[in-house]
């Protein structure tokens, strides 16, 4: 059964996570079909642009800890977006926690619903948002994100344009895209894929500068006691040990 659903429309190729029985957790399975989806469409010259959306009421949850990918590959599938020679832009309509965010971060353009909500979840369970720092560190508002990483805290689509995660907010969601869509479809192959290069520059060097160790650190602190407590009490609907 596939996971990626694929539609087009005007030169646009729509790709939506389609796991909705797990909130579009990010599983090994999903994050490879994905790296292919985006990999076809990367290669389709009858494509201009990316929309990467989903189905169900979440945009994904985040890791799956039933069946987690190798931090090597989350940290290939964000890069792979970056370098993308197209546009990737994401359309939110649903929650976004965790590893989710690093899709987000790692688009060029993010829309999303004003009743979407948003968390890094990842203090929660015992680990660290590590490898999706890569896109979001480079993008983002430090004094917001810093409040976001250390609590856990759920915000809403406002904050998450304030912070930098989302580029617009709306009520409708796709009646702010279609002036982006149009903008992009507008704009020569060639050009977009060079103005890509300029605008991603300084998030691929904190990819060749700090993804090795950064992976090394989501491999530490996802077989760490305190992770496999956290995703225990998770899975068990309970509060963790160290909740004070």
């Amino acid at each position: 059964m596939t996971l990626i659903a694929r539609t087009r429309a005007r030169a646009v190729e729509t790709l939506s996570l389609d796991s909705p029985g797990n909130r579009n957790a990010l599983s090994a399975a999903l994050v490879g079909e994905l790296a292919d989806a985006l990999a076809d469409a990367g290669e389709d010259t009858g494509v201009r642009a990316i929309v990467l959306t989903h189905t169900g009421n979440t945009f994904s949850a985040g890791a799956d800890l039933k069946d987690p990918p190798p931090p090597e590959a989350l940290v290939a599938l964000l890069r792979q977006i970056i370098e993308l020679p197209k546009p990737v832009v994401a359309r939110v309509t649903g929650h976004v926690r965790a590893g989710g965010l690093g899709l987000l971060a790692a688009c060029d353009i993010a829309a999303a619903a004003t009743d979407a909500t948003f968390a890094f979840t990842e203090v929660r369970i015992g680990v660290a948002p590590a490898v999706i720092s890569l896109p979001l560190l480079p993008r983002t508002n430090p004094r917001a994100l810093a409040r976001h990483y250390l609590t856990g805290e759920r915000f809403d689509a406002a904050e998450a344009r304030a912070t930098g995660l989302v580029t617009t907010c709306a009520d409708d969601v796709d009646t702010a895209l279609a002036p982006i869509l149009d903008g992009l479809r507008r704009s020569a192959p060639d050009a977009l894929a060079e103005t890509k290069r300029l605008l991603t520059a300084r998030v691929l060097e904190a990819f060749d500068r700090d993804a090795a160790d950064l992976t090394a650190l989501s491999a530490r602190l996802f077989s760490s006691p305190h992770a496999r407590e956290g995703m225990t009490a998770f899975l068990e609907r309970r509060d963790p040990a160290w909740v004070v």
